[in-house]
């Protein structure tokens, strides 16, 4: 059973018993994405062990959890959130299995819609604070990846929208010069389709992206680290692509 905050809430409780990670300090990468736009842009943060409050209960979050992210962007400066417990969360991490995400920013659960995350292009089959990690394996967050929280609204299926990723062709390129991204949308299994149709965006200049999920823009003139961000109807927008002008 995929487990999912606000989807399958009550089965979280049911997700702790597998053989916990060891307790590293991952650095990760986290966004999150509203229902209308994004709330936080690419964060990094070091995803440690830290407590949470459940009422009058104070929960403890194993590190290496994408809970334990969401808070490290909190302490960052991110948008507040707000978990509930289907379980017995204590000073214990290995009774946060129950944990999940109801909130973030002013936006709340509304029926079978709700606060969802993806590890790199798979959603996560755990809550969010199970100390068996995202996908029940044994192994938590690692340095290096990245963690999308994003509002899911359940289409077909009870499938979330898909989640663009974009890949350049270069990642450095000289002022002026040809930039060809390309995006690709994911399902929740991690499962990718060409994102034909999206807009791809780079420093005020947008294309939309062709049959094969491509485009070509204009590098800026003036050197520098510039963003590259898709959009399109329906789909969840992901972490941008950056390129080195100079």
């Amino acid at each position: 059973m995929r487990v999912r905050a606000g989807i399958a809430v009550a089965a979280a409780a049911l997700a702790v018993g597998a053989t916990p990670a060891t307790a590293t300090t991952p650095r990760v990468e986290v966004m999150v994405v509203g229902k209308s736009g994004v709330l936080r842009g690419p964060t990094t943060v070091s995803a440690r062990a830290t407590k949470v409050r459940v009422g009058r209960r104070s929960c403890t979050i194993a590190a290496g959890t994408p809970l334990g992210a969401l808070a490290a962007v909190r302490r960052a400066g991110g948008p507040p959130y707000h978990v509930r417990d289907f379980g017995s969360c204590s000073r214990r991490a290995a009774d946060a299995g129950g944990l999940f995400v109801d909130r973030i920013g002013s936006e709340r659960n509304a029926g079978s819609d709700g606060w969802v995350y993806k590890v790199g292009r798979k959603a996560g089959t755990t809550s969010a604070a199970d100390p068996s990690g995202p996908f029940g394996t044994g192994r938590r967050l690692r340095t290096g990846q990245q963690v999308l929280w994003y509002w899911c609204t359940l289409g077909s299926g009870e499938r979330c929208p898909p989640t663009l990723s974009i890949v350049l062709d270069a990642s450095r390129v000289t002022a002026g010069a040809p930039v060809r991204p390309t995006v690709t949308a994911y399902d929740d299994d991690g499962h990718g389709a060409r994102a034909a149709g999206a807009t791809i965006a780079l420093a005020g200049a947008t294309a939309t992206a062709g049959p094969d999920g491509s485009a070509t823009l204009a590098a800026p003139a003036a050197p520098g680290r510039y963003e590259v961000t898709a959009t399109a109807p329906g789909d969840v927008t992901g972490f941008p692509a950056e390129v080195d002008v100079g």
